[in-house]
């Protein structure tokens, strides 16, 4: 009986991070479009709903019932499987993440987590590097000229980010200690403690890493407008389009979700309820992201892999060089 209590309570972690991921992906678009609307003197979705609230379900809708186009020279079976490549890797991540302190429930302390590893960050470099496949496969199996170079596009930034990515977060962990992200969020009771405090350098590096790494503006070459029309989904259409977008929006969340509990200490908060704070969190690096891209033009691509290389590679190498002497000495 105690392991039918024990699968049914993972399979409702399971559902309601889902749930609650798909709910933030479909109401990123809408806070998206508002905001944008705002920063451009516009009103962004006004008429479907209050506020256009119910504009993100007006979309699913139409998207739904549009005609799947797939185009002859397509490599098919390829094309029908990138979008859930580039698709599921978004929401492996938050199989990690802590969303608040431990509960009692049936007599027994359940972390609000799907699984507390000991190498949580491990997990989500793993993951998140996942989605480029789908972007890669999406631009070569096509067959469009501009898809192909989005995907190629796509897969050289991720290389070249990746690195930084990965290097930006080592300082992080010889200050913790650990791996585990409970771990880490429990060491910063207090904002004090907030490890973007302690090392700026790195947050830093880990946030425009992370926004070249979601494909976002000012580094989304992979779409282009301007010069590949839409880049590695230019020939998609109806679901498997909206498929991309999804993705897109789920890595955004992830991304603000592990810059929140990294960073700036997770659930951790005073007077609300700790999924409060995280949500706030998320929700604050979300506008961020939103913001940046109503700010910056995009970058040059020869611009963005020397940045990637020359400037964010050696700083990142720098702080971890840097961190250890700090460390060492005291």
């Amino acid at each position: 009986m105690a392991d039918l209590t024990f699968i049914a309570i993972i399979i409702a972690k399971v559902l309601v991070v889902f749930i609650a991921v798909i709910t933030g992906c479909a109401y990123a678009t809408w806070l998206e479009r508002k905001l944008l609307g705002r920063l451009q003197h516009r009103m962004g979705p006004t008429y479907v709903g209050p506020f256009g609230l119910f504009q993100p379900l007006a979309d699913g809708l139409k998207v739904i019932f549009k005609e799947d186009l797939v185009p002859a020279q397509a490599e098919k079976i390829f094309m029908m499987i990138a979008p859930l490549i580039a698709f599921i890797p978004g929401f492996l991540a938050f199989a990690v993440i802590p969303i608040g302190p431990p509960i009692e429930l049936f007599g027994e302390t359940i972390p609000l987590t799907i699984s507390d590893l000991n190498i949580g960050i491990l997990f989500i470099l793993a993951t998140t590097s996942l989605g480029v496949y789908g972007i890669a496969i999406a631009g070569w199996s096509s067959g469009s000229k501009y898809s192909l170079l989005g995907g190629i596009r796509s897969s050289a930034q991720m290389i070249s980010y990746e690195v930084a990515y990965g290097m930006s977060l080592v300082p992080i962990l010889m200050i913790a200690g650990t791996m585990s992200l409970t771990e880490m969020v429990n060491q910063q009771a207090s904002i004090l403690d907030w490890y973007v405090f302690k090392n700026p350098l790195s947050f830093l590096i880990f946030w425009i890493c992370a926004v070249a790494e979601t494909n976002r503006a000012p580094f989304d070459m992979a779409e282009a407008e301007s010069e590949l029309v839409a880049g590695y989904h230019t020939e998609y259409s109806s679901m498997r389009f909206s498929m991309f977008f999804i993705g897109e929006y789920a890595n955004m969340l992830t991304a603000s979700a592990v810059a929140a509990t990294i960073f700036f200490g997770g659930w951790q908060g005073p007077f609300m309820p700790g999924p409060i704070w995280l949500i706030a969190k998320v929700v604050f690096f979300m506008i961020v992201f939103i913001w940046t891209r109503a700010t910056f033009p995009r970058v040059r691509y020869d611009q963005l892999m020397s940045m990637g290389w020359k400037v964010l590679f050696p700083l990142a190498l720098l702080n971890v060089l840097l961190t250890g002497i700090v460390l060492y000495l005291i």
